[in-house]
């Protein structure tokens, strides 16, 4: 069986979870890491596979059948992603829903007028958190859907504080307001805004003689990421960060609730929830699954911009139409 041959751009969090995700899936392997960093200072878990400076991936368009690319959604994928779908069939988790729209039409343009596949936006949400939206709304079409994310760290948002001047590391997370939660449960249908229903509380690690007011405000007012949430800033030693902020657990809920019934008398609730010891881990095996579908994909000669409403699950499968109908249906 020819194993699909995959490229990793950026080599962080979610670039070290792609290569562990890559073993796990017997159709794929490892074929090559890209960065910016110096690439003798990285050392692979992988035997046999070379890591390379990111110019280097022009080179190796013959070589690679799908690249993931691991950058931050803030300032990496809006440059990296039209390049390299260019080049390449490539999968991101790019999670700046506000503007996803104008990243689909950027990716869509390179990605068709080169005969490539590009999934965007591929992660748990955006991804499989937005496929539980969906079903949720056409199952209930007379309902209401709620997202909450955490608690648990946002490597988006974490990103985005540590590429403000004076940040020299820094976790965001993302807490869900409980009395929300429970009064979706209890079968209520409140409107909420973003600031009813999470919290943002950030611990940061500022450098010798930053202006730490400046940062606070920065976080605060940044738009699409903290200026529509009660935001809480916190300025730690290395030390503390090192002791207490190590982890990247994650999780959250989808949940729609929706009426039935002549006087719309039945009531229903959906719940989808995860929980996740490693954000950075679930997040790479998602978009692995999506790099076998834009594979699939561009062998049939669908090209262009693709989201997970796009895509049938069974491309994300390496089981066969029949092994799926014979075994999970």
């Amino acid at each position: 069986m020819k194993k699909i041959r995959i490229g990793i751009v950026g080599y962080g969090n979610l670039g070290r979870s792609a290569e562990l995700g890559i073993r796990q899936n017997d159709d794929m392997e490892l074929a090559g890491v890209f960065t910016r960093r110096n690439p003798s200072e990285i050392k692979l878990l992988t035997e046999g596979v070379g890591v390379y400076n990111i110019e280097a991936a022009q080179r190796m368009t013959e070589k690679i059948d799908v690249m993931i690319l691991c950058g931050g959604s803030m300032s990496d994928l809006p440059v990296q992603g039209p390049e390299f779908a260019k080049m390449f069939n490539t999968v991101d988790g790019y999670d700046t829903h506000a503007k996803i729209p104008e990243y689909f039409e950027a990716m869509d343009r390179q990605a068709r007028e080169n005969k490539n596949v590009a999934v965007i936006s591929s992660g748990w949400d955006p991804g499989m958190f937005s496929l539980n939206r969906l079903y949720g709304e056409v199952i209930l079409p007379k309902g209401k859907n709620y997202t909450f994310w955490g608690k648990g760290v946002s490597q988006g948002h974490s990103d985005a504080i540590r590429r403000i001047k004076g940040v020299k590391y820094a976790k965001q997370y993302t807490i869900p307001v409980e009395s929300a939660i429970n009064s979706i449960r209890n079968g209520e249908t409140p409107n909420l805004t973003p600031r009813q229903k999470h919290i943002r509380e950030c611990y940061v690690v500022a450098e010798e003689g930053a202006d730490k007011e400046a940062i606070e405000r920065e976080i605060k007012t940044m738009p699409n990421y903290f200026s529509d949430y009660d935001t809480i800033v916190h300025f730690i030693s290395m030390e503390e960060f090192e002791k207490k902020h190590g982890g990247l657990a994650h999780g959250g809920f989808v949940i729609q609730t929706g009426r039935t019934g002549v006087n719309n008398e039945h009531n229903h609730i959906i719940e989808y929830n995860i929980k996740l010891d490693s954000n950075p881990d679930f997040t790479a095996n998602v978009l692995l699954a999506y790099a076998r579908a834009a594979f699939r994909l561009q062998q049939e000669g669908s090209y262009g911009a693709k989201t997970v409403f796009d895509i049938a699950p069974a491309y994300l499968s390496p089981k066969s139409a029949d092994e799926l109908r014979r075994t999970i249906l």
